[in-house]
C-alpha cells in the first residue's frame, strides 16, 4: 500500500523570483485589450498600471496570476504570487476563520511539517536530518510561525472583522475585502498584484496599506486609480490608455516621471495632428481652385476663341492631376489626439450671496445644524464620515431637498449646477440624446440661453463615437463623464461636486483639479480622494 505524497507548500524564490511575460495579446469581442506587450517583473519591481475603465488593467492582472489564459503569447512564473482583488476563494457559506485558515495553509503546513521533522529527528528515522533541514528552509522562508501575528496585526490596522466565526455571506462586500487584504499582506510572497486595494479602506487602512507596500520585500504591480497610493509606492507606470502608434506607454520617475511624459507626448500629438489637418485643408483647397479653374477655362470670357480655349485646358487638367496627386500623397496618419478637458466660462454673480443655509439640518440624515454662505468664487471642501451627511448637505444647497429645521435661501436667478454620487440609470438614450434633452430642458425654462449652449464635443468629456452610444453600453467612467459633461454645460453660478473623482481617470482628475481652481463660479465638494484633498488643502474645510 502506497503512502500519501507529503505535500510540500510554495516556498518564495526570494531575489530569484521573476515573472516574465511575452508578446502578451487579449482580445475581446471585436476589441484587442492588450497588443504584444512585455514586461518582467522581480523582487524590486515598484510598477503602477494606469488607464481608463475598460483598458484591460484587471485583464492584464488576470493574465500575469494565470487566472487568464492570453490569446497570443506565454507567461513564466518562479517564485510564490498572492492577487489582491476582489473574488474570495471562500463560499459565502464559509466563515471569516474559513478564509484565515486557507490563507494561511503555506505557513500552517510548513510549521507542521517542522514538528514531523522533528520527531522523525527525535525517533532517529533515515534520512530524518535531510528532512527536518528542508522543512525548517520552508518555515523560515515563509516567516511561518509569526503569520497568524502579522495577519491579526493587518486585520486591526485595516478595520476588518475579527470574529472567526462570522459567516462571509453576513459581511458587506467592504468588510470581505478587507480580511482578505489582512491575509494576503500579513503573509510571505515574492510577488503581489494588486487591483484597486484602496477600495473600502478607511483612512487608517489607507495608511497601513501605504505603509505594507513601502515596506514588502518583494516586487508590486498596483492598478489603482488612487494617486496617493501610487505616489507613495510606484516607480515606472505603465499606461494602457490609447497612444500616438496604440501600444502601451512605459514611463519612469513615478507618478511625477509619468505625468510629466505623458503631458509633453501629449502635446506633440496634439501638435503633430493638427499641422498635418492644416496641410490636408491646404491641399484640398489647392485641388479645389484647381478644379474651379478646369471650369472656368472651358467657359472663357466673351469673345475668346476656340483656339485660345483648346490651348488653356491641357495645361488645366495636369494642374488638376498634380494637385490631385499631391493630396493622395499626402496621408494623415497622426491618429485622433485624446480628450482634453474644456470647462465652458461659468458666470458670476457679483457682490451676491448666491446661496445661503442658516442652521440647516435633516432628521436621520445629517449629525448637525450648518450654516453655510456661498459667493462667487467661494471655495469649500465638505469632511466627514460616511453618514455624516456630506451628501444631504449638497442637496439642501442645490434647493432639491428641504430642511427640518433652518433656512435655505439662494439668489434670484441664480444657477446651481449638482453632481450627485448616484448618477445616470442605464437606458436606451444615447449619450448624445441624453445630453440634449437636458440642454433643451434649461433653455425652455428660461435657466440657459442659447448662445450659452456648448456642444458635447466640444467639453473634451466623451468622443463622439461614445455619444452615439445607448448609456447601457457606456462604463461607469464614460457615464461620469456624461453626467459631468450635462452640469458643466448648464453653466452654474454654484458648482456642487459629490466624490466627482469617482470613476474618472488620473489625467481627467487632474484636470478638473485644475479648472476648479481657475473657474470664478463657487465650487463645494465632497471627496475622499486624497490627492485631491491634497491639492485643495488651502480650500476652507466644513468638517461634519
Amino acid at each position: 500500500m502506497s503512502a500519501h505524497p507529503v505535500h510540500r507548500p510554495a516556498v518564495p524564490a526570494g531575489e530569484h523570483a521573476q515573472l516574465t511575460a511575452t508578446g502578451i495579446r487579449l482580445v475581446r469581442g471585436a476589441r484587442t485589450v492588450l497588443e504584444d506587450l512585455d514586461l518582467t517583473i522581480t523582487p524590486t519591481t515598484r510598477l503602477g498600471v494606469v488607464g481608463e475603465n475598460g483598458r484591460g488593467k484587471s485583464s492584464l492582472l488576470a493574465v500575469l496570476s494565470g487566472a487568464l489564459l492570453p490569446d497570443a503569447g506565454t507567461v513564466r512564473r518562479t517564485g510564490t504570487l498572492a492577487v489582491v482583488d476582489q473574488e474570495l476563494p471562500v463560499p459565502p457559506e464559509g466563515t471569516v476563520g474559513h478564509l484565515l485558515d486557507l490563507e494561511l495553509t503555506a505557513e500552517h503546513t510548513a510549521v507542521a511539517q517542522v514538528e514531523a521533522a522533528a520527531r522523525a529527528l527525535a525517533a532517529q528515522e533515515p534520512g530524518a536530518a535531510d528532512g527536518y533541514a528542508h522543512a525548517l528552509t520552508v518555515a523560515q522562508a515563509l516567516d511561518a510561525w509569526d503569520a497568524d501575528r502579522r495577519v491579526d496585526l493587518a486585520l486591526q490596522a485595516l478595520h476588518a472583522v475579527t470574529d472567526r466565526s462570522r459567516v462571509l455571506g453576513t459581511l458587506s462586500v467592504g468588510q470581505r475585502y478587507r480580511v482578505r487584504l489582512a491575509c494576503l499582506l500579513g503573509t510571505v510572497h515574492d510577488l503581489l498584484l494588486l487591483d484597486e486595494p484602496t477600495n473600502h479602506l478607511d483612512a487608517a487602512g489607507l495608511a497601513h496599506l501605504g505603509a505594507a507596500l513601502r515596506g514588502f520585500r518583494g516586487g508590486v504591480v498596483l492598478v489603482s486609480h488612487d494617486r496617493r497610493l501610487l505616489g507613495q509606492v510606484v516607480d515606472t507606470v505603465l499606461d494602457l490608455d490609447p497612444s500616438r502608434d496604440g501600444r502601451p506607454r512605459w514611463y519612469g520617475g513615478g507618478v511625477a516621471g509619468w505625468r510629466a511624459g505623458r503631458a509633453a507626448e501629449r502635446s506633440r500629438w496634439i501638435h503633430d495632428h493638427r499641422e498635418q489637418q492644416a496641410e490636408h485643408a491646404r491641399l484640398t483647397g489647392n485641388l479645389d481652385r484647381a478644379r474651379s479653374r478646369l471650369v472656368d477655362g472651358w467657359r472663357p470670357d466673351k469673345g475668346t476663341g476656340k483656339h485660345t480655349r483648346a490651348t488653356r485646358a491641357p495645361g488645366l487638367v495636369r494642374s488638376v492631376h498634380r494637385r490631385q496627386e499631391d493630396l493622395e500623397r499626402h496621408c494623415v496618419d497622426v491618429p485622433e489626439p485624446p480628450l482634453v478637458l474644456s470647462v465652458p466660462e461659468l458666470p458670476v454673480l457679483s457682490e451676491v450671496e448666491l446661496v445661503r443655509a442658516e442652521g440647516v439640518a435633516v432628521r436621520d440624515r445629517s449629525a448637525r445644524s450648518v450654516d453655510v454662505v456661498l459667493q462667487s468664487g467661494a471655495r469649500l471642501v465638505v469632511r466627514g464620515p460616511n453618514g455624516a451627511g456630506k451628501s444631504t448637505l449638497l442637496q439642501v444647497l442645490s434647493g432639491e431637498l428641504v430642511p427640518d429645521t433652518g433656512r435655505r435661501t439662494a439668489a434670484p436667478g441664480v444657477r446651481i449646477g449638482h453632481l450627485p454620487q448616484e448618477g445616470l440609470r442605464h437606458g436606451d438614450r444615447t449619450a448624445q440624446t441624453v445630453y440634449e434633452q437636458e440642454l433643451v430642458r434649461l433653455v425652455l425654462a428660461g435657466r440657459l440661453t442659447e448662445h450659452e449652449v456648448v456642444p458635447l464635443a466640444a467639453l473634451g468629456l466623451l468622443a463622439a463615437r461614445d455619444g452615439e452610444r445607448p448609456l447601457a453600453e457606456l462604463s461607469a467612467g464614460q457615464r461620469r463623464r456624461l453626467e459631468l459633461a450635462v452640469v458643466l454645460a448648464s453653466r452654474p453660478h454654484v458648482l456642487l461636486l459629490d466624490e466627482p473623482t469617482n470613476h474618472l481617470s488620473i489625467a481627467l482628475v487632474d484636470e478638473l483639479t485644475e479648472a476648479l481652481e481657475a473657474t470664478a463660479a463657487a465650487v463645494v465638494l465632497t471627496t475622499h480622494d486624497r490627492q485631491l484633498l491634497r491639492d485643495t488643502r488651502n480650500w476652507p474645510r466644513l468638517v461634519l
